[in-house]
């Protein structure tokens, strides 16, 4: 894939690289997902309680959406062939790796520029950040949602030759998550509509998609949320529950956010768990990421043009539009730390190229200022000369 992409030796060794930390991953959440607990084990080994089949089991008994698909996905393998949990872990990593790849090709083949922290490129640093692997390396939604999307923003990219990829990535992420798949649709559609890739009527066609697709989303997503009506009054109502039941005093990463304001409620979302939020080593690490996304974050304003918005890549315009709503409407209802981690683990990682993508576009502009400075002195030099060689 890289060579078809015209990658460099180093971008397709780095791949290699990221392959085998990948699977160092699916072997690591294995070991602690058997020692700390976690839902990944009860849809291996179909022990998830709140998933009743009454009658004789078979696959088509777990057809549905959320956790019944993740059991439907899961039957053959472990049901059927009897694989073990590791090798469970290791398939849907694996999946969650294709992802992760996608991406990285878009951004070595799409992104302007490279931009140093502390002398540390961002590229391809950023896709060695632990969550981006530990959340993406095991059974479980999160590994299905992070590559269905992943591949949904790929297909569009090129959308006139990929679009069927698209079809069928936004298939498994709306069966694993409905929220999600409601709102990659919605965020694409905002982004071709606001674009300058497509023409008028293309716009008009693809907008009409969107927005029938969206209808019809409807009543699977008011089911998977469990709320009679998809208004504010319910969202809230919903997304109040959820966070009392994670503040409760048992939950070791809870914090209380029913007291916080919208902006501090959002800046929990993003940037913690911070160092001093840190009760583990997964969350310490994590604190280290969040540490470079409130860096990153801090440059939006100066960097923020038209010319960066208009010419940024459609798959980071979908990206990011779709990162919006979905922090705007966890921000409300996630007030357990660890929950925070994996949730926007699906999307956070397109914030954090948005910013990238800023930076660099500009640093570009900069670049070619100056080498613009440096063709026009050195064509007048060239002039003076060529008139003091003709005295």
């Amino acid at each position: 894939m890289a060579k078809r992409f015209g990658l460099s030796y180093k971008y397709e060794l780095q791949l290699h690289y990221l392959l085998a930390y990948h699977i160092f991953f699916s072997l690591f959440f294995t070991w602690y997902i058997l020692n700390f607990g976690g839902d990944s084990q009860g849809y291996w080994r179909f022990g998830m309680q709140q998933v009743l089949i009454k009658g004789p089991q078979s696959m088509s008994s777990y057809w549905g959406t959320s956790t019944t698909f993740i059991l439907w996905i899961c039957y053959i393998p472990s049901q059927l062939m009897g694989l073990s949990y590791v090798t469970g872990n290791i398939l849907f990593g694996f999946l969650g790796f294709i992802g992760i790849r996608y991406i990285f090709v878009m951004v070595a083949d799409l992104f302007p520029t490279n931009h140093e922290i502390l002398g540390i490129n961002l590229f391809p640093t950023v896709f060695y950040f632990l969550n981006l692997h530990f959340w993406t390396a095991g059974v479980g939604k999160d590994a299905i949602c992070f590559w269905g999307i992943a591949w949904f923003l790929f297909a569009l990219q090129k959308y006139q030759s990929r679009w069927w990829q698209g079809l069928f990535a936004l298939f498994f992420v709306y069966m694993a998550r409905p929220h999600m798949g409601q709102a990659l649709l919605g965020g694409t559609a905002l982004a071709i509509l606001l674009g300058s890739e497509l023409k008028i009527h293309f716009k008009i066609l693809m907008g009409a998609v969107a927005v029938i697709g969206t209808y019809f989303m409807l009543d699977g997503t008011v089911e998977f949320l469990e709320i009679e009506e998809l208004s504010i009054e319910a969202l809230t109502q919903k997304s109040e529950m959820t966070a009392s039941n994670l503040s409760r005093g048992k939950v070791g990463s809870a914090v209380d956010i029913s007291s916080y304001s919208i902006p501090m409620k959002l800046f929990t979302y993003m940037f913690r768990p911070l160092f001093f939020d840190a009760h583990n080593f997964v969350a310490f690490f994590s604190s280290v990421e969040n540490l470079v996304y409130l860096w990153l974050s801090l440059f939006i304003y100066r960097n923020w043009t038209p010319e960066a918005i208009r010419d940024m890549p459609l798959f980071l315009k979908a990206g990011i539009l779709t990162f919006i709503p979905v922090s705007l409407a966890f921000m409300n209802a996630l007030s357990n730390l660890g929950v925070v981690m994996r949730m926007k683990n699906m999307t956070m990682i397109y914030f954090l190229l948005f910013c990238f993508f800023l930076i660099s576009y500009n640093k570009k502009l900069r670049i070619q200022k100056v080498q613009e400075k440096i063709r026009y002195y050195q064509q007048r030099d060239e002039i003076r000369r060529k008139k003091a060689l003709g005295n």
